[in-house]
């Protein structure tokens, strides 16, 4: 697939992608497979191993340790223009898909992730218990926020573009393949 055709150019001679960083949504769930049987490795990740790319894992539900984490993978990546992984534990709240009934495959998973608390409502709870915030100000930050993309989403509905050629000016700068072989 995609990503271990990226993984293999890492050192290419005469091609560089600078590093990537890999951000693995890990959702641990592949359709009724359980965790345990889908895969021969003990994490999703392990295929960075092969190149010796190192391997941030990290809770989800912590989003001030995600952030610290895709901070230090972009500091890593900027700093040795290598790969680094990034690997997201977390679940699928509705399974493998929004119509899918993952309690009749995975029941006692499901029923915990059921009474498990949405990362959002997570950090309210924990923005508002060191004081931060107030549940005032969340609730004026969640209205600001849904009105910035209602009135965005209203305003798209009659959006033209005044270009066609739109990418143009966003690669102003970015030599050509042939330009980087021949570096």
């Amino acid at each position: 697939g995609v990503v271990y055709e990226c993984l293999g150019f890492h050192s290419l001679p005469a091609f560089s992608t600078g590093g990537t960083i890999h951000l693995v949504v890990n959702n641990q769930i592949g359709f009724t497979t359980d965790p345990r049987f889908a895969r021969s490795t003990a994490y999703c990740t392990d295929i960075a191993k092969a190149i010796d790319a190192p391997v941030f894992h990290v809770n989800a539900d912590d989003v001030e340790a995600v952030n610290f984490v895709c901070q230090m993978a972009a500091d890593w990546r900027a700093e040795f223009q290598q790969d680094v992984i990034v690997d997201l534990v977390c679940y699928r709240k509705h399974g493998h898909n929004e119509t899918d009934q993952p309690s009749f495959t995975q029941p006692l998973m499901y029923k915990r992730i059921q009474s498990h608390k949405s990362q959002i409502a997570i950090y309210v709870d924990k923005l508002i218990k060191d004081g931060t915030f107030t549940k005032e100000d969340v609730e004026e930050h969640k209205q600001w926020v849904w009105g910035m993309l209602e009135e965005s989403f209203t305003k798209s509905k009659e959006y033209q573009p005044t270009s066609k050629e739109w990418t143009t000016s966003a690669w102003n700068g970015f030599k050509s393949p042939k330009e980087l072989a021949t570096e």
